[in-house]
C-alpha cells in the first residue's frame, strides 16, 4: 500500500468511506495521539494558548488539545473529515480550507499552530496545472500572518520506517 497522497488528492482520497476508517483505525488513533502531545511539548506554549491545527481531518488532534486544555481551530480541505469531526461535537471550530490555497484568518490569532501528516499534501499538485512551489509559499504567507509575533509551529509527518515512532 502506497502512501495516499501519493494516490489522489486529499479531498477525493479522504471521501466518508477512507474518513471513517481512518478515524476508527486503533493504530492511526495511537500514532496521531503520540504526535500530538509530541506537537504540544515542542510547542512549549501554556495553555489555554489558541492553536491552529492544519489539516485537522476528524479532529483526533483537536481532542487532545482540548484534553490537554488549549483552544484551536482546525483547517481542512475534506468535507467528509470534517463532517465527522462536527458529527462528535468536538470543542474546536472546523473550517474547509485548501491549504496550498490559503486561508484568511485575522493577523495575530494564532499563539501557535500543529500539522500531524498533512503538509506533504502541498507536494502533490491536486490538479495537474497546479504548482506545488507556489502552493507552498501561499500557505507559509498564510501561516505567517495569522500568527502572532514570536508565535510558534511545528510540523510532524508519519515515518516511512514504522520503527521511527
Amino acid at each position: 500500500m502506497g502512501r495516499p497522497e501519493n494516490e489522489k488528492p486529499a479531498e477525493l482520497y479522504y471521501d466518508i468511506q477512507e474518513a471513517s476508517k481512518y478515524e476508527s483505525n486503533t493504530r492511526i488513533r495511537f500514532i496521531q495521539t503520540m504526535m500530538t502531545e509530541r506537537c504540544i511539548e515542542l510547542l512549549n506554549l501554556p495553555a489555554p494558548a489558541l492553536l491552529l491545527d492544519i489539516g485537522c481531518g476528524s479532529a483526533l488532534s483537536g481532542e487532545i488539545l482540548t484534553e490537554n486544555g488549549y483552544m484551536w481551530e482546525g483547517i481542512d480541505i475534506s468535507r467528509d473529515m470534517l463532517d465527522l469531526a462536527a458529527s462528535k461535537q468536538v470543542e474546536g471550530g472546523l473550517m474547509q480550507y485548501d491549504m496550498g490555497d490559503g486561508f484568511r484568518f485575522r493577523a495575530g490569532t494564532f499563539d501557535g499552530a500543529i500539522s500531524v501528516s498533512a503538509l506533504q499534501w502541498l507536494c502533490v499538485p491536486p490538479q495537474k496545472n497546479d504548482n506545488p512551489f507556489k502552493r507552498c509559499c501561499k500557505f507559509f504567507q498564510c501561516l505567517y500572518e495569522c500568527m502572532v509575533m514570536g508565535g510558534r509551529v511545528v510540523f510532524q509527518f508519519y515515518p516511512e520506517n514504522k520503527d521511527q515512532l
